[in-house]
């Protein structure tokens, strides 16, 4: 309680908890004092519970080992609700049911003398002895403004790793009802992404959105593994560790003379924890796949700028290739990392992994358009502020690039500063730079303190690449948000008003979330504008580029663009549908020689030239992208779902050359897949 106490009183510290809260009371704990209310109502409801529950025959005569749990509620009238018991035997469900429906009712819980809902776990231990007393019932929710409270004994919850240090698997989809429940906080930080299990949950009932979903009547070990469950969980004294092998089956067909396209990715993944406070994952891929028409394109022909060594191809967003069959292609990846949490104020993650910067659907700042790569993380959260440092080490795959058979390593250090100054304004300040390899990890970029310009600067010139960004982010309403980001690389302040010289490289993003749009509950609606100047996020030397894996780390279009994005999601029970129209123009060369700013792999010495520079110069395209998504989650404890997609894509330059010519693509899928990443093919 002492506990509960002090982080509520942390996070709400102009009230005081034992104020403001009050238990549901059985007319037996009316008159005793507000501080043993609590504990009357644990025991009141251990007493009437287990003087009417009559152990199933079924559980009798099979022995039954083990502990359950019933979730139940007291309602906001004051009534007992079971919600779900984690059993294979349906008798103990009817049983549990039966009993609560017996228990009179009580007045109910009380937040600011407001009537609430309050969850709770009541643990059932077989075999049942009536000496026996059970483990002590556990709060699970606590339903109003406050942030939930959870207590952390890992044995008592539903869903383990909704306490630990994790992160949860970053996906736009995925992610949209968490920012929602983050954005209602006044003091929340909702940029750096992916979100860690512990965090979010303060905030955001994770087992309540899963548990909704559970199917209590699959009773056999295979119904329960495909509908509930993870295929191998183990609980100890201060450890646990969970096991799933999932699948990223897709089978379909585009336009093309391609006969199908598919892909079949097995994905063994292992989440765990060792006490409170450390925590790992670990996640292999094997996978091969042939992809629609300008997607295998992009894999496989590759000029000679992009083309990578030792390699048949480069798949967008996961890595080198080779050849699989006809036209399509085998990639392996594997991403893991460990999670340190020493106090509450701070965290590491070590491993390799993507990360993401920014409110929008796109990032100018850091984005998880490219391949995992080794990261180091500290993030320090307290007062009003979120400060995260993020040590990169990215790879150079191009073949000219190649020193003694090995890919060139380059560092990248990142600071983001992340400012609420007020309830309703938030202020991002970033910063990174870039060193070649070949030269060592410079130590001066472990330097946690903001500013890194000065290290770069005094390594000497053209020693790195340096670049400095704003993020903003405003609340129209709890439901309604504003955001933008500005990206600044090498800005010429001595020709700020001559927007056409080339060295003015910079980039922005204007956009707009709208959750329970219109006041339809799980309508989200989204609108995005991003641009970014010819040359922005390229270098003299290409390898002091913002780039990894022969993309950017920035946007999936590189430089010298215009984008329009619009998106609709909609979630009704266990179904989504998602709609997602892109449109856009990008500059690309019209000879090899001479680059006109959007490669940025190519050095910024060859441009066409200082002056006139404008946004898509060169040989412009147009590209509009339509896609449309419907999923149906089949296991909520590892986010299985089948799916259905729709894309479109039209490309069209202003001239047509070999190997770039106008393009129409229709592309329909189906498959069943577990959402654990992003894939941008909107290119």
């Amino acid at each position: 309680m002492k506990n509960r106490i002090l982080l509520f009183a942390l996070l709400t510290p102009f009230l005081i908890f034992s104020q403001s809260e009050k238990y549901p009371e059985f007319n037996k704990c009316q008159n005793i004092e507000v501080k043993n209310i609590e504990q009357c109502f644990y025991e009141t409801t251990k007493e009437l519970f287990f003087k009417e529950f009559k152990v199933p025959s079924i559980i009798e005569s099979e022995k039954y080992k083990g502990n359950i749990n019933a979730v139940f509620l007291v309602t906001n009238t004051g009534e007992f609700k079971l919600l779900y018991i984690n059993s294979p035997y349906k008798e103990l469900k009817i049983e549990v049911n039966r009993v609560f429906n017996t228990f009179p009712k009580i007045t109910p819980a009380k937040f600011n003398n407001n009537n609430v809902e309050m969850r709770f776990a009541l643990p059932i231990n077989f075999p049942l002895n009536n000496n026996n007393d059970p483990e002590e019932i556990v709060e699970i929710e606590k339903e109003e403004n406050p942030p939930v409270v959870l207590k952390k004994e890992l044995k008592k919850s539903i869903f383990v790793e909704h306490q630990s240090q994790l992160n949860i698997p970053f996906n736009h989809q995925r992610y949209i009802n968490y920012e929602y429940a983050l954005n209602k906080n006044a003091n929340t930080h909702t940029a750096v992404k992916p979100y860690v299990y512990s965090s979010v949950n303060k905030l955001y009932d994770l087992d309540k959105e899963k548990s909704q979903f559970l199917k209590p009547n699959k009773t056999s070990w295979l119904q329960r593994k495909i509908w509930n469950e993870h295929l191998l969980e183990v609980k100890g004294d201060g450890y646990w560790f969970n096991l799933d092998f999932l699948l990223d089956v897709q089978l379909g067909k585009d336009n093309s003379d391609v006969s199908y396209t598919f892909n079949n990715s097995r994905n063994l993944t292992i989440n765990g924890g060792l006490g409170n406070d450390f925590s790992f994952s670990a996640t292999i891929y094997e996978s091969q796949g042939r992809f629609a028409g300008y997607i295998n394109d992009f894999i496989s022909n590759r000029s000679d700028t992009f083309k990578p060594a030792f390699s048949e191809g480069l798949v967008p967003g996961r890595g080198k290739a080779k050849g699989f069959k006809t036209n399509a292609f085998d990639y392996p990846v594997a991403e893991g990392y460990l999670a340190y949490t020493p106090s509450k104020f701070l965290q590491f993650q070590f491993g390799n992994g993507k990360n993401f910067i920014g409110d929008g659907y796109r990032s100018l700042l850091l984005s998880d358009v490219s391949s995992p790569m080794p990261y180091l993380k500290m993030s320090v959260n307290f007062w009003k502020l979120n400060y995260t440092n993020i040590w990169l080490w990215g790879t150079d795959v191009r073949h000219p690039v190649v020193v003694n058979n090995e890919h060139p390593r380059k560092y990248i250090a990142i600071h983001y500063l992340s400012i609420n100054v007020t309830e309703k304004l938030n202020i991002g300040l970033f910063e990174t730079a870039v060193s070649k390899g070949d030269q060592g990890f410079d130590i001066g970029f472990m330097n946690p303190l903001i500013f890194y310009r000065s290290v770069e600067f005094g390594r000497g010139e053209d020693a790195g690449n340096a670049m400095l960004g704003l993020t903003a982010k405003y609340k129209l309403k709890e439901n309604l948000i504003l955001y933008s980001q500005l990206v600044v690389d090498e800005f010429s302040f001595g020709k700020i008003t001559d927007l056409g010289y080339w060295g003015n490289k910079f980039g922005f993003q204007l956009g707009a979330k709208y959750f329970d749009a219109f006041k339809v509950k799980d309508l989200y609606l989204q609108a995005e504008l991003n641009t970014v100047r010819p040359y922005t996020f390229a270098h003299r030397d290409p390898m002091l580029n913002y780039g990894n894996y022969s993309q950017s780390l920035s946007h999936a279009w590189g430089a010298n663009f215009w984008e329009a994005i619009g998106i609709a999601n909609y979630k009704f029970d266990r179904w989504t549908a998602s709609a997602k129209l892109v449109l856009g123009q990008k500059g690309f060369d019209e000879d090899p020689l001479i680059s006109n700013g959007g490669d940025i792999y190519k050095s910024y010495d060859i441009r066409k030239g200082n002056y006139n520079n404008e946004v898509a110069q060169g040989n412009k395209a147009t590209i509009f992208i339509a896609d449309f998504q419907g999923r149906y989650l089949i296991n909520p404890a590892n986010n299985l779902n089948l799916f259905a997609g729709l894309t479109y894509r039209k490309f069209s330059p202003e001239t047509e050359k070999v190997n770039f010519q106008s393009s129409n693509t229709l592309w329909f899928s189906v498959g069943i897949k577990a959402d654990l990443f992003n894939w941008y093919f909107d290119f």
